[in-house]
Order: structure tokens, then sequence, then C-alpha cells
């Protein structure tokens, strides 16, 4: 009988081939059925490329927008940043690389896990161009948090470092303006560049009710209220790690404490080589003071804090069209002038999959 005889099943997982030779037998995948899992067909990438694709042209495509939203802004810094004093700017822009290095230090210190410290460099010059598109330092914010779920850091963790860091930047400027307040005279002339007390009011007014209104909705909401809860635990578990840990407390404090000195530091760089005319512990004053005073503004580019920055140099007896030009000059310095690169940076990390 031959071995291909029908009167002679064969089994079922194989079957004649249907090239010749006839006697070669060809595997022949099982049938779904009960006991026997169906074939996994493979998951097609090509939708993930396109969407990888987008993320990674976003930033040039907003850094490019902006850039040309204000056209008028960058030429009139430019123009004055050609005839001013370049030692100086070099100066700046040394201190300006410094408050990346710092705020990669804060990072770390917030953070129980070690970072590797290149692309946590990285990630943080990349935050300064993801600034500009959301406001409130969110846009750094995002940034970090992906790239901190992208080293395995659980997101409760992450956030929680992020609220830490936070913390720590407004604890730290707040005693650093403290001192300067107590060691500098020039705090007497703040008095007239204060907003008045009756305008004051209204804004307490509005901060105590916003406070008031999230307190409310996290004791009623209990679906809002279980995250909240296990966010706060997480923090305070990992405030008390990190505080254990003489590394992170240097790392945290000392990171913190440096980033408003070195950003004041590039602003009396840049007006000194505008020649603003202040003493340095003035202009350092007047970079706390208005950062403290309205860097919780919600405008993207710290713009807010820009237009406070002019009007407080001007009440410290600088020149309204320099003391002007000091700012736009730190603005070009600190976020115009890195903003193309970071978002080279931010999109070679997306494409890297770092964030």
């Amino acid at each position: 009988m031959s071995p291909l005889s029908p009167s002679r099943s064969l089994p079922p997982a194989a079957r004649p081939c249907p090239e010749p030779p006839a006697d070669r037998l060809c595997p022949e995948p099982p049938a779904s059925g009960p006991g026997i899992p169906a074939p996994v067909s493979p998951v097609s990438r090509l939708p993930a490329r396109p969407v990888r694709l987008v993320l990674c042209l976003a930033p040039l495509l907003l850094a490019a927008g902006w850039g040309a939203a204000n056209r008028p802004v960058v030429h009139e810094g430019a123009r004055r940043l050609v005839a001013a004093d370049p030692w100086w700017l070099l100066a700046g822009a040394g201190l300006t690389c410094l408050s990346w290095a710092a705020a990669s230090c804060v990072r770390q210190g917030a953070l129980p896990e070690r970072l590797p410290p290149g692309l946590l460099l990285a990630s943080q010059f990349a935050a300064g161009a993801a600034n500009h598109v959301l406001p409130g330092g969110l846009g750094a914010h995002a940034v970090t948090l992906r790239f901190l779920r992208g080293r395995g850091v659980p997101l409760e963790r992450a956030t929680a470092s992020i609220g830490l860091y936070s913390l720590a930047r407004s604890a730290a400027k707040t005693l650093v303006l403290l001192g300067f307040l107590a060691a500098s005279p020039a705090w007497r002339r703040l008095g007239d560049v204060l907003p008045d007390g009756r305008l004051l009011v209204p804004l307490a007014a509005v901060a105590g009710g916003a406070v008031a209104v999230a307190g409310v909705l996290l004791t009623v909401v209990r679906p809002l209220r279980r995250p909240v809860t296990g966010l706060l635990r997480t923090a305070l578990a990992d405030a008390r790690v990190v505080h254990a840990t003489p590394a992170r407390v240097c790392a945290l404090w000392g990171g913190a404490v440096a980033m408003p000195l070195v950003q004041a530091g590039t602003l009396a760089c840049v007006g000194a080589s505008l020649g603003l005319g202040l003493p340095w512990d003035q202009v350092v004053l007047a970079q706390l003071a208005a950062g403290t005073a309205v860097g919780a503004v919600p405008a993207p580019g710290g713009f807010a804090v820009d237009a406070a920055l002019v009007w407080t140099l001007i009440g410290f007896g600088a020149a309204p069209a320099v003391a002007a030009a000091t700012v736009i000059g730190y603005r070009v310095l600190t976020d115009w002038v890195p903003l193309l690169p970071g978002a080279l940076v931010l999109s070679v990390l997306i494409r890297a999959k770092v964030v």
C-alpha cells in the first residue's frame, strides 16, 4: 500500500505539499479549537511610526512658530545685544549653562533612585524648550515626568519628586530673597514698586478662595481624594528617604539655592554688558523680588516675570530703555538662544524613547 493511500489517514499537523516532490510533508498550523489557541498575527508597527514622527517634529514646529510670531522682539533684542560687551555676555552664557546643572541636581536630590547624569542633564536642557509651550513650568515638568517614567520610576514617585522639586525651589528662593532683604539696603526701594494695597486684597481673596475650593473638593469628592492621599503618602515617604541621605540633601537644597543666584547672576552680567548702571546686589534683589512676586502667574515663557522685572529695575533707578533691553537680553540669553538646540535635543530624546 502506498504511503499516501486514502485508506491511511495523516496526522492533523501534516499534509501533502502542493508542489513536488509528492512524498514531502509540509507542516500545517493547527486549527483553532476548544483546547488549541488561535494563531496570533503579528501586530503592525506602522501606526506608531507616524506618531513618533509627529512627536519629534512638534517641538521644532512650535519653536519656529513662536519665533515667527515674535519677530520684532527677537530683532530688537538681537540688535541691542550686538552692541553689548561680549565678555559679559559670555559670562552670562556660562551662568546659564550652570542653571541646567543646578536644575539637574535638584531633580536628582528629589528622588531616591539614581538617575544617569548625562541623560538627566539633557532632559533638563530639553525641558527649557517645552516651557515655551505650557505655562507655569508645566512643560518642563511634563518632559521630566516622561523621562522618569522611561527610567522605570513609578508614576506616584515621579509625580511626588516633581512636587518636592517645586517646593524646594520655592522655599530656597524665598530664603535667598529674605537674606538679600536683610543684607542689602536696596529693600527700601521695593516699597516704590509694589502695587497698591487695594489691588492686593482681591488677589489675596482669589487665592484664598481657590485654596478653599480645592479643600472642599478633596473632602467631598472621594475619587479625587484617593489618588491625592496616595500621592501625599508617597511624597512624605520619599521626602524622609531623601533627607536621610546626605548626598541627596546637598543635591536638593544646594541646587535649589544655587538656581536663583545663578539666574540673578546672568541678569547682572547682561545688565553690565549694556551699561545698566545699578549695583549687582540691587539687580539680584530685583530679579528675586520680581520672580517671587509673579513667578506663579500662568504665562508661557515667563512674560509676566519679565514685565515685573522691567518695572522693578526702573524703580531702582535704571533708565527705562536700558532696563527693557537688559530684560530682553536676559531672555534672549537664557531662553531664546537655547530654544532651537533644546527643541532638537527634545526631538532626539523622543526619537530615542528617552522621554
